[in-house]
């Protein structure tokens, strides 16, 4: 099997490094740019199978980068960010990010974190997984990973339509958000779970007549998530 090719987008070289150093022990193919621009010009002609990004860049902030690669593809994206409140997390993750780490952080935790990502629900790829499914006007195909509404396509991120079909398949059945986080994100030790909190928020304003009001996503108070077909 090829090895997944990463693109670290980092301006300070020491964690430029020292990612990279990481990543290529794990078995990852790493490019490491300084610069915003210089990525965008990259991801013009070549979409790499993860995108490592810091948010604080010269020329282009990874805020803007973000929101412009997510118009032209679903690459996971993983964002560091020296900035530990919550807004500014939140932020990152509604523009499409998959994930986030805070600096001063472990190597190794990156890794784990890539890896998680990178697994894209891991177990949920049984045969059973791969059926589509027609929920009303909802209709999923695991196998082309789209998702239609009323005939129109969601655009969906990889980890949206992950808990989307998971939900999906399991009809009624409360999800906690750990639960998620190990069935979607394939790990909970290291991702905070108001990941999942922003997740379902997305899905409703994509999913929902009123994102308000859900009547497909629903929330169930102290326990989690479950989907109302």
């Amino acid at each position: 099997m090829p090895e997944k090719s990463i693109l670290v987008i980092e301006d300070e070289p020491s964690i430029a490094e020292v990612v990279g150093l990481y990543l290529r022990r794990a078995g990852y193919q790493v490019q490491t740019l300084a610069d915003g621009q210089a990525a965008m010009e990259l991801l013009e002609k070549r979409i790499p199978d993860l995108v490592v990004l810091d948010l604080m860049l010269p020329g282009m902030d990874g805020y803007t980068l973000t929101r412009w690669l997510r118009g032209r593809s679903e690459v996971p994206i993983i964002m560091l960010t020296s900035r530990r409140e919550e807004m500014d997390r939140i932020a990152g993750l509604e523009m499409g990010a998959d994930d986030y780490v805070v600096k001063p952080f472990s190597p190794q935790e990156l890794v784990s974190r890539v890896r998680a990502v990178l697994r894209r629900g891991g177990s949920e790829k049984s045969a059973e997984a791969e059926r589509p499914l027609e929920v009303g006007a909802l209709k999923i195909d695991p196998l082309a990973r789209s998702a239609t509404l009323n005939g129109k396509v969601i655009e969906l991120t990889l980890k949206e339509f992950d808990m989307l079909y998971l939900l999906a398949r399991h009809p009624r059945q409360v999800f906690s958000r750990d639960h998620l986080l190990e069935r979607v994100w394939g790990v909970s030790e290291y991702i905070d779970p108001g990941t999942v909190t922003v997740h379902v928020r997305r899905l409703r304003e994509k999913i929902e007549v009123d994102p308000s009001n859900p009547v497909r996503l629903l929330t169930v108070w102290g326990v989690g998530y479950k989907f109302e077909p």
